[in-house]
């Protein structure tokens, strides 16, 4: 990323370095070993929601985390502000259901003035979005992603085990009134459960502007996934193929998590997210911070770092950027794959924000007493072993375990 205005977050030798050779023209700091460059970030605001996803809470429900322990608004617009300096260009709100949060108007409206900073996104369940909209629309909200996985209001009370249909319906309609194009739904598909509508919501596609996503149903702490249950994306490309034979793919940017088809002449057009069938991690470009403040470079990968200790210890922005850096620096190559996530420990969906011996490890923030040297590389953070196919990475001092949920919401 090009230093603008003579100002650079991380003024080490190693960047001054890079920005002089021009051996990428992105941050140094945000992109890893294997050339991702790391433009996208999604932050969740909260960990609460008002439903109860079969696919992503618990049926024993969730232990929340202090209040006093989630990022402060001051907290998410200072991390904002930093990964945009580096070379973040789209920013997704996600939650628990990021529109419980009371400020998230305000939050994005701050956001808006992030110089650099081309699109905010957010997905959301849609129960309170018809009201919330307009504002947040005016406070410059661009890309609207709403959750709804049946078309029948019975089986929608049985998955998220709330009433609710109508209000999300409601949500839809008031996007594509307000000019959202595409507004995109999110279907998760399983088993036994939904995978006889995936025809019927190809068919809103045919006069509206939506882009439906069907998931391929995910591993999480406490879903209870079992491998029958998930529905495979060729599967669901041969059912749809069966009614619309003339299906196309459409052309989509290379870091797009969707697969894209469209029926000749429909307005809209459907998108397959492959997660577990045919992973994109080749071209993630993707980091996330969960509500509590950790980041996670990796959405199935069990090893984090805590940003929100790192800002209430004194850090300065140098030393963020640099473990934010030295964290992206150890991402892997790919995720492990469906069967092995399946067996490792990570965040339940709701708050990916049980304490195991192999629960997922948070790494807290050193000392600030003691930073390291401008030039030399950091000492914060370095790879041990560990029982899963992912290498952990820690910090030296103070190691401790990490919650273990996010809900779908965070993930797309």
């Amino acid at each position: 990323m090009e230093e603008q205005n003579g100002s650079s977050l991380a003024s080490s030798a190693d960047r001054k370095r890079f920005i002089r050779d021009g051996a990428l023209p992105f941050s140094a700091f945000l992109t890893d070993s294997f050339g991702r460059q790391h433009s996208y970030l999604r932050i969740s605001l909260t960990e609460k929601c008002n439903l109860r996803c079969q696919y992503c809470m618990p049926e024993e429900g969730v232990k929340l985390t202090p209040k006093s322990d989630l990022l402060s608004a001051p907290e998410i617009l200072a991390l904002a502000k930093l990964f945009v300096q580096e070379g973040v260009d789209k920013i997704r709100l996600t939650g628990g259901e990021p529109l419980i949060r009371p400020d998230v108007v305000d939050i994005i409206a701050q956001l808006k003035k992030l110089e650099g900073l081309k699109t905010i996104a957010l997905t959301t369940n849609g129960t309170n979005l018809a009201r919330l909209l307009p504002k947040l629309k005016d406070a410059g909200l661009d890309v609207l992603n709403i959750s709804l996985d049946t078309l029948v209001p019975a089986k929608f009370e049985f998955i998220v085990r709330r009433k609710g249909f109508h209000k999300v319906v409601e949500g839809i309609h008031r996007a594509v009134e307000l000019g959202y194009n595409p507004v995109k739904v999110n279907c998760v598909v399983m088993r036994g459960l939904n995978e006889d509508e995936l025809l019927d919501f190809v068919a809103l596609t045919e006069k509206q502007p939506l882009e439906v996503r069907f998931i391929e149903y995910m591993p999480f702490d406490g879903n209870k996934w079992n491998f029958r249950k998930m529905v495979s994306y060729q599967e669901m490309l041969d059912t749809i193929r069966q009614k619309w034979p003339e299906l196309e793919k459409v052309p989509t940017v290379l870091e797009s998590t969707s697969k894209a088809y469209r029926v000749p002449r429909f307005q809209g057009q459907i998108g397959f997210i492959t997660s577990m069938s045919d992973h994109f991690c080749g071209s993630c470009n993707r980091l996330r911070i969960t509500a509590d403040g950790n980041l996670k470079v990796c959405l199935f990968g069990n090893s984090e770092v805590s940003l929100r200790d790192c800002l209430r210890s004194g850090a300065s922005e140098e030393e963020l950027v640099q473990i934010i850096g030295a964290a992206v620096g150890r991402k892997k190559k790919q995720h492990a794959g469906m069967f092995s996530i399946s067996q490792m420990k990570n965040r339940p969906m709701i708050l990916i924000d049980a304490d195991t011996s192999c629960s997922p490890r948070t790494l807290h923030c050193p000392p600030v007493t003691s930073p390291p040297s401008r030039g030399t590389p950091t000492p914060y953070v370095h790879l041990v072993p560990y029982i899963s196919p992912y290498d952990i990475t820690t910090i030296p001092g103070d190691v401790g375990t990490s919650r273990s949920f996010l809900t779908l919401h965070y993930l797309l």
